[in-house]
C-alpha cells in the first residue's frame, strides 16, 4: 500500500518567520503535515538525497524525526530559497564551488519531488523565469495594464538621454530583490529619485546595470497578493513621509500604515491573467494609483512579501496558499475574477 502523501514542505530560511508559521497552521487545519525546511542549513545541518536506479528515482530528506521520502510529500511551498551558510574558513575557490554544488544538489532534489508528482508554489522554472522584470512588463502591457516607461542599462549616455525623454522625472531601482524576509536585515537598495546632479555620478553602472523608470505621480500604492486566481489588496499612502514618497519602505515608524485596498474588476482580471500567463500560482504585485485614478503596474514578485497584509488587515492569504497547496495535482485553482477583498 503506497504511503499517504500528506506532508507539505515549506522551504524558507532560518531568519524567516510569521508567514511560514501562518501557512503551517492553515495546512494543519486541513489535515496536512507541514514541515519547515531552512535552506540555509543545507548542506551543513540538513541532509538531502536523490538517487537513480534502473528506471526509478527516489528522493529523501533526513530530519530529526527520521527519513521523509518523496512519495510522502504532497506539495512544496518555495517561500524562500537562499544560499547555504558555509564554514567561513573555506578558501574562496572552494567556497564558490561548494555553493554551486549545494544549489545544484538542491535543484536536483526539488526536480525529483516534481517528478514524483508534488505540487509546487511556485513551479521552480516558472518562478525563475518570472523574475525577468522586462518580460513581466511586456506581458503586463500585452494584457492591457499600464506600465511606466522603462530602461535597463549600464550605459550612462543612455541614462542621460532617458532622463531627458521623461522630462527629468526618473527613478532608479534594481532588477532583483535583496531582502529575504518581512523583518529585513539583509542588504537592500530602495527605489530612488534621480536628479540632474545624479547624472554626473553614474560610474557605478560599470559594476552593475540598473532599472530606470519614469516617475509616476501617486495617490497611493497597492500591494496585491494574487493566489490561485484571487486578489488580496492592501493600500498604503506614504505621501506625507519625506523619506517614503518615492519608496514607501523608507517611511519612518508611524508615518504610514497599511489599509484595505480595492481594485477595479478589469484590473483584477488582468492581474490574475498575468500571474497565470507567467506560470505562477502566487505573485505579489505592486501598483501605483495615480491622483486621477489610473492603475500603473510596476512589477510582480513570485516570492514577494504578504505577511503585513495578513497581520495588519486580516486578509486570509495563508489560508488561500494552504488551499492551493493541498489541492490535487492538476486540479484547476478557482478563479474569483475581480475579488479584491
Amino acid at each position: 500500500m503506497p504511503p499517504a502523501r500528506d506532508f507539505v514542505l515549506l522551504l524558507t530560511h532560518s531568519a524567516d518567520h510569521y508567514t511560514v508559521d501562518r501557512v503551517a497552521q492553515e495546512l494543519s487545519r486541513r489535515g496536512a503535515h507541514p514541515l519547515r525546511v531552512d535552506t540555509d542549513d543545507f548542506p551543513a545541518e540538513l541532509e538531502l538525497s536523490t538517487s537513480l536506479a534502473g528506471e526509478g528515482s527516489r528522493v529523501a530528506l533526513h530530519t530529526a524525526g527520521g527519513e521523509l521520502r518523496g512519495e510522502e510529500v504532497r506539495a512544496v511551498w518555495l517561500r524562500r530559497v537562499v544560499p547555504p551558510r558555509l564554514d567561513e574558513e573555506l578558501e574562496p575557490a572552494w567556497r564558490e564551488g561548494c555553493l554551486r554544488e549545494s544549489q545544484a544538489a538542491l535543484d536536483g532534489f526539488l526536480d525529483g519531488l516534481a517528478a514524483a508528482g508534488c505540487r509546487f508554489i511556485n513551479p521552480q522554472e516558472a518562478g525563475l523565469a518570472a523574475q525577468n522584470k522586462l518580460h513581466q512588463l511586456r506581458q503586463a502591457r500585452a494584457l492591457g495594464l499600464e506600465v511606466p516607461a522603462t530602461l535597463v542599462t549600464n550605459d550612462a549616455a543612455r541614462v542621460r538621454s532617458f532622463f531627458d525623454q521623461v522630462r527629468g522625472r526618473m527613478v532608479a531601482k534594481m532588477l532583483t530583490p535583496l531582502s529575504q524576509s518581512m523583518e529585513g536585515g539583509q542588504p537592500f537598495v530602495y527605489t530612488s529619485a534621480i536628479g540632474p546632479e545624479d547624472l554626473k555620478e553614474l560610474a557605478g553602472l560599470r559594476h552593475s546595470p540598473m532599472v530606470f523608470q519614469e516617475r509616476v505621480d501617486k495617490a497611493r500604492e497597492l500591494r496585491v497578493a494574487v493566489v490561485g486566481g484571487r486578489c488580496f489588496v492592501g493600500a498604503i499612502d506614504a505621501s506625507r513621509s519625506e523619506a517614503g514618497q518615492v519608496d514607501w519602505r523608507r517611511a519612518g515608524p508611524g508615518e504610514c500604515r497599511w489599509e484595505p485596498g480595492e481594485l477595479p474588476a478589469e484590473v483584477a482580471v488582468r492581474l490574475e491573467r498575468l500571474v497565470a500567463a507567467l506560470g505562477l500560482v502566487y505573485g505579489a504585485v505592486d501598483l501605483i494609483v495615480t491622483p486621477d485614478g489610473r492603475h500603473v503596474f510596476l512589477e510582480v514578485n513570485p516570492g514577494g512579501e504578504w505577511g503585513m497584509l495578513e497581520r495588519d488587515l486580516g486578509l486570509p492569504i495563508a489560508a488561500a496558499l494552504a488551499e492551493a497547496l493541498v489541492a490535487e495535482r492538476g486540479a484547476p485553482l478557482t478563479t474569483h475574477a475581480g475579488d479584491s477583498l
